[in-house]
């Protein structure tokens, strides 16, 4: 019975050359005008969650209509232009991270194909060693390190030792 396949998918050339320009068009955009914070920075500064949100939209849309209230050490053309690129920044963090998280599906459902078919190949090969099949003995040995306790790292510890 022929393993099921969950995706396929390819890319010509043309079609990774584009998206790679495409990319590194996105980084020269971004080039000195984003910044990457340390783990402790992100911890430090946190996400503004959605209620904050409000808040902050709610103080700028009364700072608009009461801009004698702004306190005098607030640079109110800073919070405006902090407040556009902000919403810029947000619209295009949620499209980047639909099609990263696409991205990420996809190699998800690859892997899943490509290790599958690779423990089918496995087990052929430890089949054809045990029936003398020549030149399968080294194959099966080099692959069966692979499968070791003390190397394994995924749900297939030892998988040299199911059938």
């Amino acid at each position: 019975m022929a393993l099921e396949n969950l995706i396929s998918v390819s890319f010509t050339e043309e079609e990774l050359t584009q998206l790679d320009g495409h990319l590194l068009g996105i980084r020269q955009i971004l080039n000195g005008k984003t910044v990457n914070l340390t783990p402790d920075q992100r911890r430090q500064y946190g996400r503004i969650a959605n209620q904050n949100k409000l808040i902050v939209d709610k103080a700028k849309n009364y700072m608009e209509q009461h801009p004698n209230w702004i306190p005098s050490f607030l640079d109110k053309e800073e919070f405006d232009k902090d407040y556009l690129a902000r919403t810029q920044v947000e619209n295009r963090v949620q499209l980047l991270e639909n099609l990263s998280q696409q991205l990420v599906d996809t190699k998800t459902l690859l892997d899943h194909d490509n290790y599958t078919n690779a423990l089918s190949f496995y087990r052929m090969s430890r089949y054809l060693a045990g029936e003398n099949e020549p030149g399968a003995k080294p194959v099966y040995e080099d692959m069966k390190v692979l499968f070791s306790k003390a190397t394994a790292t995924t749900t297939s510890d030892n998988e040299d030792t199911t059938s």
